[in-house]
């Protein structure tokens, strides 16, 4: 053998033992660290660095849109807060099971089967250790006085459940080795932490002991009708539902709150150091309402009070990714930044502000439009993800769940995460090609539609959520559904019913297909 056969022999010997990580199945031992912040009601067009056009400037979101993969046309499974969080961690849409179709309150009951695979499950099986620090909204199998269902007096503000008792079912029961919760949105009640599925400060008292029904300048305005006279009402976007709270609990720190606790977890890992890689979900309770940013953000944006606290959503992306840095593990830990829905931003406020939360589509949180359920999505693997890249194909929250599984080798069993696609491609680099074909839609109030290859069918007149008129009784010779090209109409504005009606068949047939679907 001569020398350069010699040489290129050596060479070939060293690139065939090169063995990349990512887009391979991987072991516990180089798996990445995961994690999901996962904003309450932010809207795409909130990110400065997806909108050119925002009024609200986010420079940690921004840097994270260049150093990783953000993509434009990305959909949660539902327009509110317990569907959309039920598609991410089963892989399923939300109206398949009819507990976790709509938004829930703080007393129902856990809407997740025991039975059913989940995102921590299928974690903890490749040797995750797994957590959730942060508002919870699917339910819990709380323990009461009475031995009945867990129940509020909406005119007492008060409820059955004995705080004393841990609950029997919660997120420790499908699959999270550690949990540190609110039970809902910080405008619903029982406000309380539990840890483990158990309540921190058992000693609750109502929310109006600790605050005031209204201030003194308390004026009005469209977000009211979501109160009653009940209820804590001091001026638009800040409102909370009378109830329970612990004695200890304080609405204006409970974002904070969460925030140390999922640094700390994030930290105990790293005392351990790293024995096994580690999967965090971190659901925030702002954006939603109440909007009350800390005091480092008030008056800090020129969108009020809703800019302050998407700012301080901003800041506590720097605040985890400085601790991954400090901890070493930034380069290992695949971190993804989402929202539960649209924003909930009506034309008033667009109007007030020139600042459009959803960007350049119709509606806002709630709706079948797509300001109901577009949402950003940014993720960033440093050294495995490409960076400033992005994807602008359709993409569900839902296949989060595929995309995880297959990066850690996990077998799916047949019927877990049926509406779930990986996309593990995509973030390979393959940025041309369609992920997903089509997927459907289900808003706040019942109206279902279907995107699929640049058309969009809605089986329904109006918005089907919280932009008025929800719901439009067709007229005589009228469309009775709606039908978009919204490849090229975005914004849903021309209605094409009437003019393709054996498209109008097609989608329908299609989304009855997969609605029926187990």
């Amino acid at each position: 053998m001569d020398r350069c056969s010699r040489v290129l022999g050596f060479i070939f010997a060293i690139l065939c033992s090169i063995q990349p990580t990512f887009g391979q199945n991987v072991t516990p031992s180089k798996a990445p660290n995961i994690i999901i912040i996962f904003a309450d009601d932010m809207g795409y067009g909130d990110v400065s660095g997806l909108n050119s056009n925002s009024r609200i400037q986010t420079p940690n979101l921004d840097k994270l849109v260049r150093e990783g993969m953000s993509f434009t046309n990305a959909h949660s499974s539902a327009s509110v807060c317990t569907p959309s969080r039920y598609g991410l961690l089963t892989g399923k849409y939300g109206f398949r099971t009819k507990s976790a179709a709509y938004g829930i309150g703080g007393f129902d009951q856990a809407v997740i089967d025991l039975e059913r695979e989940t995102l921590p499950s299928i974690l903890k099986k490749s040797g995750y250790s797994t957590a959730i620090i942060g508002k919870w909204h699917l339910g819990l199998e709380w323990q009461t006085k009475d031995g009945l269902p867990a129940s509020l007096d909406r005119t007492t503000g008060y409820s059955n459940v004995d705080y004393t008792k841990p609950v029997k079912s919660g997120p420790n029961s499908i699959g999270f080795d550690y949990s540190f919760i609110h039970p809902a949105s910080l405008d619903i009640p029982p406000y309380v932490f539990l840890r483990n599925h158990q309540v921190i400060d058992p000693e609750v008292v109502l929310t109006t002991s600790i605050y005031p029904v209204k201030k003194e300048n308390t004026q009005y305005a469209w977000d009211k009708k979501h109160t009653d006279s009940l209820a804590v009402y001091w001026e638009k976007g800040v409102w909370w539902r009378q109830g329970e709270m612990s004695k200890s609990f304080r609405v204006e720190s409970c974002q904070s709150t969460i925030v140390s606790e999922g640094i700390d977890f994030i930290e105990r890992q790293a005392e351990g150091n790293f024995q096994q890689p580690f999967f965090l979900y971190l659901p925030l309770t702002g954006p939603h309402t109440p909007w009350i940013p800390t005091e480092k953000f008030k008056g800090k944006s020129e969108v009020g009070l809703y800019g302050d606290f998407v700012l301080e959503i901003d800041d506590i992306v720097a605040q985890i990714k400085a601790t991954l840095i400090k901890n070493k593990i930034d380069e290992n830990t695949l971190l993804i930044f989402a929202s539960d829905n649209g924003a909930y931003w009506p034309e008033e406020e667009i109007n007030l502000y020139n600042h459009d939360s959803n960007s350049g589509t119709r509606g806002q949180k709630g709706d079948v439009w797509d300001g109901g359920h577009r949402i950003p999505l940014i993720i960033s693997w440093p050294g495995s993800i490409k960076g400033n890249v992005q994807y602008h194909h359709l993409l569900s929250l839902t296949d989060v769940f595929a995309t995880l599984a297959e990066l850690t080798g996990t077998q799916l069993p047949e019927n877990q995460g049926s509406d779930s696609e990986s996309f593990l491609h995509v973030l390979r680099g393959d940025l041309e090609k369609p992920h997903r074909n089509s997927m459907v839609h289900h808003s706040s109030g019942n109206l279902y539609a279907i995107r699929s290859e640049g058309w969009k069918y809605i089986e329904g007149l109006g918005s089907g959520g919280f932009t008025d008129p929800a719901h439009i009784t067709p007229q005589s010779g009228g469309p009775t559904g709606q039908l978009y090209r919204i490849d090229s109409d975005p914004e849903e504005q021309e209605n094409l019913f009437l003019s393709y009606p054996e498209k109008v068949v097609e989608l329908s047939e299609l989304l009855k297909k997969i609605r029926d679907r187990d």
